[in-house]
């Protein structure tokens, strides 16, 4: 199914092209309908596609041999991937799954190169999605080399608050991620991440209820992890 201009309009990294320039560039595209739980792309794939997300939400990941899940990063709407394989023309460096239903929009890597070329408001939203990226991954590298399992996953916590801030000093994370989820993204098990949020609920620093998660006081959370950081 072909794409329109209407499909890239909320697409972040189009957001300055005219409707005329997202016209021409739709009909270069692609439009796919995912059901939750699908793989789009695989990990060591030598496609090149790159792809932007219209609707639905997406989990970028790895599966080690044994099973084990670890988790990078999730992306929404008007966000994209695959631009890293389209760039270097490596193999993908990550897996891909829907999180739930999803319209995904591919563009060949030729003509996301030419869209680089001839809009540098787009080449310049690029930039900084890679920067963007760049210190994130560099984050979480210090965290892995530096902190204990309970401070990563107080590093977890105090990155989706500032995802989902409420107002000045709380946030409201819904849907709430499963202990699962959270382990994979700071590389321990289940029950270690159910330990810490037990304590922390205790202490008066987080409320759980039914499919949300709600951090009471993120300055509190943040000067936790500060001053771990600090003294690592």
């Amino acid at each position: 199914m072909r794409a329109t201009a209407e499909t890239l309009r909320g697409i972040d990294l189009f957001a300055d092209l005219s409707a005329d320039e997202r016209r021409e560039l739709a009909n270069c595209c692609q439009v796919h309908h995912f059901e939750a739980d699908k793989r789009v792309v695989a990990r060591e794939d030598g496609s090149t596609d790159v792809y932007f997300i219209v609707s639905g939400k997406v989990r970028v990941t790895i599966f080690s041999r044994s099973g084990k899940e670890v988790s990078f990063r999730d992306l929404t709407a008007g966000q994209l991937f695959g631009d890293v394989s389209a760039i270097d023309g490596g193999p993908r460096s990550a897996s891909v799954v829907t999180l739930s239903d999803a319209i995904i929009v591919s563009m060949p890597a030729e003509v996301f190169w030419e869209v680089l070329r001839k809009h540098p408001e787009a080449a310049a939203a690029m930039l900084r999605e890679l920067t963007r990226l760049v210190r994130s991954l560099s984050e979480r590298v210090v965290e892995f080399s530096t902190l204990g399992v309970k401070n990563r996953i107080h590093a977890e916590l105090l990155r989706l608050a500032r995802e989902h801030m409420r107002d000045g000093n709380t946030a409201l994370i819904t849907p709430a991620p499963t202990h699962n989820e959270i382990a994979s993204r700071v590389s321990t098990h289940r029950e270690a991440v159910t330990r810490e949020l037990n304590h922390l609920a205790q202490d008066g620093l987080i409320e759980r209820q039914r499919g949300s998660l709600t951090i009471l006081d993120v300055a509190r959370l943040s000067r936790l992890v500060e001053d771990v950081q600090g003294s690592a």
